[in-house]
């Protein structure tokens, strides 16, 4: 079954519970605001599950009888529009255990259809949802906190290791340590508190693994550790790591030609990042969210959501006081999601106002311009989106300078993310190969 299938079975039950009893009731509705009648076989249900599209009217009555503004369905198309209708349903039955408790997968449950149901679960009433604290096996050593705040200093560890070296090796770290985790959840005993430590702990892991396979070029096996991670984040009902990988699994997502899904992902992790209590971390969510409706061309809730994060952010506590996951979040960060968005709705002259706030945010007071030494990798990938903001303005000298930073910040590096952005700005540059310093730049980068 389609997940839009499972949205309109959570409709059925939850408004009738029989498919002729909830069409009769959105006919009831079309004929109301004047659409005239409706067929109401169930027949028509089952033709929506299977991929035929209301008819713009019949969505116009079904969004009424749900509450949802005709506006987001013309500005989100279908089933976008269906989807955010309905944010806060548990759409089918969730694993009886962990996935760091019981690893094999049920028969056919795909990765799309897990996201949705994680997605549905983390969105709404998140904490009740969750199933509860890990069980213990019955015999084994006995292990504490101690255990699970050794995994958490190795895990951030691997966090800066990914920022010096890139993914190419801490992808193989990371699964090691998922593998010990879950052996310590599966053998070991603990108390109900470290067990949700443990676990949160083995989400992170899994986080770690899926943005690093997705950084090293293997988005497939990411999304498979994305959705890992995710249910054990659920499952420990750890705010901090599940909003965190739900942010790392939407830049994969809006990055891979799924915006909107990217948006519904991020939508779910702000409603735990406002659990956290952290501003930072909610205007992290906001300007993922920024880059997300930027990549599906959705200008005006990218700009929303670009203010919300800049007011987030102004209300943010001092980075080494705030929460672990959160190092790398300053206010250049911020400026530079904003600018590479802008760069995406097509606006280059306010991508690059963007990057020069993120180069200079904050030198007169704290130090919240963008770390580049410290980011190398993220450094190269945001100059090189510089450099095509310079292209586009006509710019080619700026911009093939520009290119010679990223290049010398991706040397040593071990990143497909980086290696790709540094080659499509070579593509554009070709374009320019008139130009001495172009010629130069392609020669010395071939």
């Amino acid at each position: 079954m389609s997940e839009v299938g499972d949205l309109l079975d959570y409709l059925v039950a939850h408004h009738g519970g029989k498919a002729e009893a909830f069409l009769k009731r959105i006919a009831a509705r079309h004929e109301h605001m004047g659409f005239g009648s409706m067929a109401t076989h169930k027949q028509k249900l089952h033709r929506w599950k299977t991929g035929t599209r209301p008819d713009r009217t019949t969505q116009f009555a079904l969004a009424d009888f749900l509450g949802f503004p005709r506006r987001d369905v013309v500005e989100l198309g279908w089933p976008a529009w269906l989807h955010r209708a309905v944010p806060d349903a548990l759409l089918a039955p969730r694993r009886a255990t962990p996935t760091a408790l019981k690893a094999p997968r049920k028969a056919g449950e795909t990765v799309e259809r897990r996201r949705f149901m994680i997605t549905a679960a983390a969105g709404g009433m998140a904490l009740a949802l969750a199933p509860g604290a890990p069980a213990t096996a019955n015999a084994g050593r006995r292990v504490g906190d101690g255990l699970a705040a050794l995994h958490e200093q190795r895990l951030i560890a691997l966090r800066h290791l990914d920022d010096k070296v890139g993914s190419g090796h801490v992808y193989n770290a990371a699964v090691n340590e998922f593998d010990m985790i879950a052996g310590a959840l599966r053998t070991a005993t603990y108390s109900e508190a470290t067990g949700r430590r443990l676990l949160a702990a083995a989400a992170d892991a899994q986080r770690a693994a899926g943005w690093t396979a997705y950084d090293s070029g293997h988005a497939d096996r990411a999304e498979a550790h994305f959705a890992d991670a995710s249910e054990d984040a659920l499952s420990s009902r750890d705010s901090e790591v599940l909003a965190t990988t739900l942010s790392f699994w939407a830049i994969k997502l809006y990055s891979t030609g799924t915006p909107q899904e990217a948006v519904s992902l991020v939508e779910a992790a702000k409603v735990h990042g406002r659990a956290t209590g952290s501003a930072r971390m909610l205007a992290m969510l906001h300007a993922r969210a920024c880059r997300a409706h930027a990549r599906a061309g959705e200008r005006q809730a990218s700009d929303r959501e670009a203010s919300a994060a800049l007011d987030a952010y102004s209300n943010a506590i001092c980075l080494t006081e705030d929460l672990p996951s959160l190092y790398w979040v300053n206010l250049g960060e911020i400026y530079q999601l904003l600018g590479s968005s802008a760069l995406n709705l097509g606006h280059p002259a306010r991508a690059l106002d963007h990057f020069q706030q993120a180069a200079t945010a904050g030198v007169a007071e704290l130090q919240e311009s963008y770390d580049g030494d410290s980011f190398p990798r993220g450094a190269a990938i945001y100059e090189a989106r510089a450099a095509e903001a310079h292209l586009e303005l006509g710019s080619i000298e700026q911009a093939v300078a520009i290119a010679h930073l990223a290049v010398e910040h991706m040397g040593g590096v071990n990143s497909a993310r980086g290696n790709t952005a540094l080659a499509d700005l070579r593509t554009k540059l070709r374009a320019h190969q008139t130009v001495a310093e172009v010629r130069d730049f392609l020669k010395f980068t071939a």
